[in-house]
């Protein structure tokens, strides 16, 4: 084999195909933070025009596509997308998969809804597992770090976007409905983000996405809880991005505004045009558009100088909306939540 090899370079240097090999493979390198295929299906000007040969330059043309095809495999980018079995965090594990990922696809109780995503990324070509953890206890997620580490090596990419809601105002809020959200929305932000650093900083290099919410911006009647850890979440990201720049590990948040979900399609005609008519766009965003957001932070070269900003995905949502318009919808969301949602999973 080392022999074979010795032989391919050799042949390689003495082509005249190889510089123009060598530049290729640079520019493929530059153009993107991980290569993806296409490069090795190409054939080269001289065996489009039908010319002969030698039988060195045949040899070295199959080396060429070989490694070039291996070299694809193993830099496809490994991710963990946590709360990811329905919602935003479904479109974001589909849209990383389909770009060539292989996906962790986390859940907490959902496990049939992960599963079918699992096997919607596989249907496409692309590689997915699933993980039953609570990202809010350090052993789940360490567990869930090894569970990535053992199958691919690596954990390149991080998408925090776990989350549960508790709404109630902050006068009939129990500590636990308190503690809940901070400890998932916030504390598994943090711990999923500690744990996977260990390994980003090793190979400097690395891409973290936490979802926030725009809430934690403008704040919201009944969601002392959920605005507080979303609040942090930003601060969060903002301060990890200064600590890990040096190690090229790239942090930023996204903050979306009313995302369709299966509780915005339980709110009546009513609330819906109320929430609608402060929407320029006159329509919900869709967790589709969310996860595209996503996939350019992770993977395209143009988000490699982005880090330390949030990102806020709505059509221009009035402060006003938020803070005098919203006390009404808040507890008719509050009422939806609590008949078809008992946990919100990354929402």
């Amino acid at each position: 084999m080392a022999t074979a090899a010795a032989a391919a370079a050799a042949a390689a240097v003495s082509s005249p195909a190889a510089p123009r090999a060598g530049a290729a493979a640079a520019a493929t390198a530059r153009r993107g933070f991980v290569t993806f295929g296409g490069g090795a299906a190409r054939s080269s000007p001289t065996l489009r025009s039908g010319r002969g040969f030698s039988g060195v330059r045949t040899y070295v043309a199959a080396v060429e596509q070989a490694v070039a095809k291996d070299a694809t495999k193993l830099e496809a980018p490994v991710v963990i997308v946590t709360g990811a079995s329905r919602g935003i965090g479904k479109a974001i594990a589909l849209a990383l998969g389909k770009a060539g990922c292989k996906v962790l696809v986390n859940y907490a109780r959902s496990s049939k809804e992960a599963e079918d995503v699992s096997k919607e990324i596989e249907a496409g070509g692309g590689e997915a597992i699933t993980f039953g953890g609570d990202v809010s206890k350090e052993a789940d997620v360490e567990s869930m770090m090894k569970a990535a580490l053992d199958k691919w090596g690596t954990i390149d990419i991080l998408v925090n976007n776990a989350g549960i809601t508790r709404d109630t105002l902050l006068m009939r809020m129990k500590k636990s409905q308190w503690q809940d959200v901070i400890d998932l929305n916030l504390t598994g932000v943090f711990l999923c983000t500690q744990a996977a650093t260990k390994v980003m900083m090793k190979k400097k290099k690395g891409r973290i996405i936490n979802i926030a919410s725009v809430v934690g911006l403008t704040g919201n009647v009944g969601q002392a809880n959920y605005s507080a850890a979303k609040a942090g979440v930003i601060g969060f990201t903002k301060t990890v991005a200064r600590e890990y720049a040096s190690r090229n590990i790239n942090v930023n948040a996204i903050a979306p505004g009313f995302i369709a979900s299966d509780m915005t399609a339980e709110l009546g005609e009513e609330l819906e045009k109320k929430i609608l008519s402060t929407i320029p766009l006159g329509r919900y965003g869709q967790p589709e558009e969310v996860a595209g957001l996503v996939e350019f932070l992770a993977l395209n070269p143009a988000a490699s100088y982005i880090t330390g900003q949030v990102h806020w995905h709505y059509d221009c949502i009035s402060l006003r909306f938020f803070c005098s318009e919203f006390y009404l919808i808040t507890f008719q969301l509050t009422l939806v939540t609590r008949r078809c949602l008992p946990l919100t999973e990354g929402w």
